[in-house]
């Protein structure tokens, strides 16, 4: 490509807190319409705002988690602009003196995207557009239940290059708040939404290009879909001797491409002015520093331990702590079972399998770690082979059952008595001479077909390692 590509990211990320960010409405998620509402998140005159110290609290945790420099003194703003959700006419956010600054989040092949700013801000409602075209809607109707919820805004340089390194620094993101515990970030929830600015430049220009911004990004996998159409757009319009337009532009997922939805906005036509109704913010010295001493270990950090303690590689590492669920879910079951690396690899495998078929989470599944625990003691004592144990392990998944019990219960145990297996060893080879032939040829093929044949006669539950052993045993006799 004759273009360089150029993103900066803007999520809005929901604060974990039980009331809004100026009011004491619930933020508690699938209310009725406009039901968590009161006169202050509604807009009406003479309500005024009360900051929620637990806002403040989790605004600096995060920024302090993204290695950023909070600032003692903050202000809010008014960010003035007209819109239905908005009913204030007004968004209570932060500009020129915002809580942080600063940051990073390093990418797995060791590039490093820097953080603009952390502010707070209060959430607008939402609007439902009645139609199947978001843009030619008959009306909208308001629900202004989410209207005032707790958000930051956590805007990156213009440091990203590609789509893939996009969907991967919003990944990462998303993993440090939640270890932070800052938010659930649950993007079907919309309490972890993002907007992209791209612009293309030729390559080994240092001046940006004119940069669209995207809306309606509601997955990881929509961002860097709408990031790649972009990319194509704007290149032929800039080979064709076109020239972008700076516009906001929605994505479509179903149709898989953007739509312009307005022109862009500068700071200046939001027309920011200091909030009359709210001090400047200040924050103790003392109190951030409690707060960086409480944070967790965070996902980087955890993935170096693992492979320190665990002798796990950097690939495998990353992916056990991809979420702190997950991540949790792995050390609780080699404390069990002390072998990480076997470990490691059912998860990788076999559970990350069945949480995709079932569309879930590992801590919304009925699998325990003490039950995966359970099963690979099974396989390792021989009492079960590496292939009953996947059945076993969706049973217990699907139910929530014990491995041994369902071992027991379905009579699926190992055939390891060595007498019983020379009988049907002595059998299958007294069946298969062209295969006993082939074998003494050289032709290594034959005793897995031998093998095979065991397994066939006794239902999978023949013991590989010991039905091996015999039948070289009684091919060399032969």
């Amino acid at each position: 490509m004759d273009y360089e590509v150029v993103i900066g990211l803007e999520v809005h990320v929901e604060l974990k807190t039980k009331a809004k960010i100026f009011c004491s409405c619930s933020t508690a998620f699938g209310g009725e319409p406009n039901s968590h509402v009161c006169p202050f998140c509604l807009g009406l005159p003479g309500a005024l705002p009360v900051l929620n110290k637990k806002a403040v609290e989790l605004a600096t945790r995060a920024a302090l988690a993204l290695g950023c420099t909070v600032h003692k003194t903050s202000t809010f703003h008014r960010k003035n602009y007209f819109y239905p959700d908005l009913p204030a006419a007004y968004q209570i956010s932060q500009y020129d003196k915002p809580l942080a600054t600063g940051g990073k989040i390093t990418l797995s092949n060791g590039k490093t995207i820097g953080i603009t700013r952390v502010h707070m801000e209060a959430e607008a409602g939402k609007s439902l557009h009645q139609g199947d075209d978001i843009l030619a809607a008959e009306y909208s109707l308001e629900d202004f239940n989410r209207s005032g919820i707790g958000l930051i805004e956590i805007v990156s340089e213009p440091d990203i290059r590609s789509p893939e390194e996009a969907k991967e620094y919003l990944e990462q993101l998303k993993a440090i708040l939640q270890y932070a515990e800052v938010s659930d970030c649950k993007m079907e929830e919309g309490s972890l939404r993002c907007d992209a600015n791209i612009s293309l430049r030729k390559r080994g220009s240092k001046e940006l290009g004119t940069k669209t911004e995207l809306k309606n990004l509601n997955s990881f996998r929509a961002v860097e879909r709408a990031l790649e159409y972009e990319v194509q757009r704007q290149s032929e319009v800039l080979k064709s001797g076109g020239e972008v337009v700076q516009e906001t532009r929605t994505w479509d997922e179903a149709r898989g491409i953007t739509s312009p939805m307005r022109s862009k906005e500068e700071a200046e036509d939001y027309r920011y002015f200091p909030e009359p109704d709210l001090m400047p913010l200040e924050l103790e010295e003392g109190w951030i520093e409690e707060i960086r001493s409480q944070l967790p270990e965070l996902p980087r950090d955890r993935a170096l331990r693992f492979q320190e303690e665990y002798g796990l590689n950097e690939y495998d590492s990353g992916l056990m702590v991809s979420t702190k669920e997950m991540a949790d879910f792995y050390e609780a079951t080699v404390k069990l079972f002390p072998e990480p690396k076997e470990v490691a690899n059912w998860l990788m495998v076999e559970v990350q399998r069945l949480l995709r078929s079932s569309e879930q989470e590992i801590q919304e599944s009925k699998l325990l770690p003490e039950n995966l625990a359970q099963l690979l003691k099974l396989v390792k004592d021989g009492t079960i082979s590496g292939s009953v144990a996947k059945t076993v392990l969706e049973e217990s998944f699907a139910t929530g059952e014990e491995p041994k019990k369902i071992v027991e219960a379905k009579g699926l145990s190992q055939i390891s008595d060595e007498g019983q297996l020379r009988e049907i060893v002595a059998s299958v080879v007294e069946a298969n001479p062209k295969s006993v032939a082939d074998y003494k040829t050289g032709k290594g093929k034959a005793l897995g077909f031998l093998v095979g044949q065991v397994m066939k006669q006794t239902r999978g539950m023949a013991n590989p390692q010991l039905t091996n052993k015999i039948l070289k045993e009684y091919l060399e006799q032969q």
